[in-house]
């Protein structure tokens, strides 16, 4: 599993008025609806549903929503730095300004659990946050998360 297999760099994505963790839910499934062909409404309602559980906000300024999409293929991401933090009721009680979404076939078993654990090894890397959070470039945040784990593996 790596980034350039769960994304494409236009699901990289900068953001600049979402105000809530409610809004930036829905603008997540508008975006899965444009870049995956998946319908909004039902990834709303997934990840809402993966919300009721618990909150995906891992600390730090990261949130991690992710869920099981019905009629999806093959596990795919989304990248979204917001220039204004939202609340998202994270363990640490910080705002959260950088989110990896995950969507996950129904049956996608140990390749969802792959993918989840490399987006959260990857952002609790405090110099890899900082160097995303220093940059607005759709393009740039695709070749760091990318060069990211490049620099991992080597």
């Amino acid at each position: 599993m790596n980034f350039a297999k769960l994304l494409t760099p236009q699901a990289v994505k900068v953001l600049s008025s979402t105000n809530s963790k409610k809004r930036l839910i829905t603008e997540l499934g508008d975006l899965a609806q444009s870049i995956y062909g998946l319908e909004s409404a039902k990834v709303v309602e997934a990840l809402l549903a993966r919300e009721a559980l618990g909150p995906t906000g891992v600390g730090r300024g990261v949130a991690l929503p992710h869920a099981r999409i019905e009629g999806l293929e093959e596990v795919s991401g989304l990248f979204v730095l917001l220039e204004k933090p939202v609340d998202f009721g994270s363990v640490d009680r910080l705002p959260v300004d950088i989110t990896f979404a995950l969507f996950a076939p129904v049956n996608a078993g140990v390749e969802h659990l792959k993918a989840l654990a490399l987006v959260s090894r990857t952002l609790r890397d405090a110099s890899i946050c900082a160097k995303l959070r220093a940059n607005h470039s759709a393009d740039t945040l695709y070749t760091i998360l990318t060069e990211a784990e490049a620099v991992k593996a080597a």
